[in-house]
């Protein structure tokens, strides 16, 4: 039941590019149509397309959007985020410039935009993609991280430690709208810690 549909092949972790985006963009309609159905309904999921769920150039920029790549075929992304925006894609946000950025020392740094094809849902690939954010989340001196998280995401999350804060909604076209959950990571980095760390 935890094995994939599909057996995965072989794959590698690596920063996207601007290149991706296509790609992305396909990989993110294929998730959510294919992960996101039994929680959302189909009205929900081609609304939510473009402003929730899609692919943020802004995080691509900024190098912490990363693709799990079998050669040219992205089989799943995810990143994380120094800045203020929690979700969305470009096409969410007012074209007013790039978020502002995150303090390390007082905010959470952003787990953002995981999706997985759904042929190669439950293979690991989601797990992979947030420990490597983990691990450059606390490399940049964030103590915590926090996540929107989806319904079908949610499980996740709270496997790796996750805990909810909060269970809400997000406005979508046509009166519709979005249950989302609120989550923010078990482990916690004192200041004594960070300030301690060599370099």
């Amino acid at each position: 039941m935890n094995a994939p549909a599909v057996p995965a092949p072989e794959w590698r972790l690596r920063r996207a590019g601007p290149e991706d985006a296509p790609a992305l963009d396909e990989l993110i309609r294929l998730s959510v149509h294919g992960l996101q159905s039994s929680h959302y309904s189909m009205a929900q999921r081609e609304a939510a397309l473009g402003p929730v769920f899609g692919v943020d150039h802004q995080l691509i920029a900024d190098g912490t959007c990363f693709v799990a790549a079998a050669g040219a075929k992205l089989l799943a992304a995810g990143g994380w985020s120094r800045r203020a925006a929690r979700f969305g894609g470009s096409a969410g946000r007012p074209d007013s410039g790039p978020a502002e950025w995150l303090d390390p020392g007082s905010a959470a740094a952003r787990i953002r935009a995981f999706f997985v094809h759904p042929d190669w849902a439950r293979g690991g690939l989601g797990r992979a993609l947030l420990a490597r954010c983990e691990s450059e989340i606390q490399a940049a001196g964030f103590r915590s991280a926090e996540i929107v998280a989806t319904l079908a995401g949610e499980p996740l999350y709270a496997a790796g430690g996750y805990r909810v804060t909060a269970r809400t909604t997000i406005a979508l076209p046509n009166g519709l709208s979005l249950p989302v959950v609120h989550m923010v990571s078990a482990w916690s980095i004192r200041p004594a810690e960070t300030s301690a760390r060599p370099g």
